[in-house]
């Protein structure tokens, strides 16, 4: 492959991101990794650690997006790529022994609440949710008091968390997992490795939902782990490989062509995010907004010391109008956009509108009239322009 860990350690993420996962520099090869499409690979020999053998266990196509997202993550590993999100959440929620507690943001995605409390009513776990952002609830949580309480196996951390945005010190939070024992695992989805690198702030693991900013055009599926840590790696690579939770190899190369332009993108649409929250802040049909970029924010101290900008999700409360109230205002508000795409995701060029509560899993702490907006890479103007008179038809 292209880049050494020692070369990609000298340069910035937003080099990495374009040079790491490339064949070698050698006289007509190609510029770009290709597709391999193969179910398996010859071989008479006994297979040893490492052969591919099998589609199941290996894909050359696979090969320079794990190398380029590990090298992203600061890793000294490849990273795992797996068939969707919530197949890479299975496989670190596999890392929790039999009966093992696991602390969780009450606002974690909700697809990860759902995995785990299923865990949890069928006894394989017990579950612990918490206020990520209260750091002394979750080491409470983590460690409690009472001396008849076990100590947390894994701690899993959002920050921010979806869809309420809540920053956790996430330093200050591994270093007390750490000391009660427990792994920790933390989903960078929101933040993408080159706005926060969990790694370096004391995480064991780092999980992505591939399919929302590395990939970036909202046409793959995937998921992704990175570990530094080789007896880790290896048993989520072997929950990988017998559960069966396998990429495509098509949708493996699509996310590296996704993930050449991820600087460019998180570049644009955080710059963006931030002029929007601004003017939504002072719009009368906004009850409450979200986004740690603000200085009102109560996570945006935490944000500026362990993020590298403030991410592209901005979450707003839409006042009740008369004869509204907030979850149909909201609705009304998804229902007006004209550029905006309401849908259900996060990450891609497009920018996405939705009014979480549509969703029966999500908790029911989220607001009825919270709507989450995904910035894309459009003219700022123009996507101002839609929510304002999108706002405007609720009328006041």
């Amino acid at each position: 492959m292209s880049l050494s860990e020692q070369q990609a350690a000298a340069l910035s993420a937003e080099t990495v991101v374009v040079a790491a996962g490339r064949p070698p520099r050698e006289r007509d090869q190609p510029v770009n990794p290709p597709l391999v499409l193969s179910s398996t690979y010859f071989g008479t020999d006994a297979l040893d650690p490492g052969d591919r053998g099998y589609g199941r266990y290996s894909n050359p196509t696979w090969d320079p997006f794990e190398e380029a997202l590990g090298q992203l993550e600061g890793a000294e590993l490849p990273a795992l790529l797996y068939a969707s999100g919530l197949a890479a959440v299975s496989s670190a929620l596999s890392l929790i022994p039999a009966g093992g507690v696991l602390v969780m943001p009450t606002h974690s995605y909700s697809g990860t609440l759902v995995m785990a409390a299923e865990l949890a009513q069928k006894g394989f776990i017990d579950l612990r949710t918490v206020d990520i952002a209260d750091t002394n609830a979750v080491k409470a949580a983590l460690a409690p008091e009472d001396a008849r309480a076990r100590p947390a196996a894994m701690l899993w951390l959002e920050s921010p968390t979806n869809p309420m945005l809540g920053i956790a010190d996430v330093k200050a939070l591994t270093s007390a997992a750490h000391a009660a024992g427990a792994i920790v695992v933390t989903d960078n989805t929101f933040s993408t490795p080159l706005v926060q690198q969990p790694l370096a702030l004391g995480s064991d693991v780092v999980l992505h939902s591939v399919t929302k900013y590395l990939a970036g055009h909202s046409d793959v599926v995937l998921g992704a782990l990175v570990t530094s840590n080789a007896d880790i790696r290896s048993a989520l690579l072997h929950h990988r490989t017998i559960h069966g939770g396998i990429a495509g190899p098509f949708e493996a190369w699509l996310a590296l062509r996704g993930l050449r332009t991820l600087a460019l993108r998180v570049e644009r649409s955080q710059q963006t995010a931030m002029v929007l929250a601004e003017r939504l802040s002072t719009h009368p049909r906004i009850e409450s907004i979200r986004f740690p970029g603000l200085r009102t924010d109560p996570g945006h101290g935490r944000a500026k010391t362990q993020m590298k900008g403030f991410g592209s999700i901005v979450c707003v409360q839409v006042a009740p109008v008369a004869g509204l109230d907030g979850a149909k205002a909201a609705d009304k508000l998804v229902q007006a956009v004209e550029l905006w795409l309401p849908a259900t995701s996060l990450g891609g060029v497009e920018s996405l509108i939705e009014r979480r509560r549509r969703h029966v899993a999500e908790p029911v702490s989220v607001p009825e009239n919270l709507v989450r907006l995904s910035v894309g890479v459009e003219n700022v103007e123009d996507l101002w322009s839609d929510l304002k008179q999108a706002l405007d038809t609720l009328g006041g």
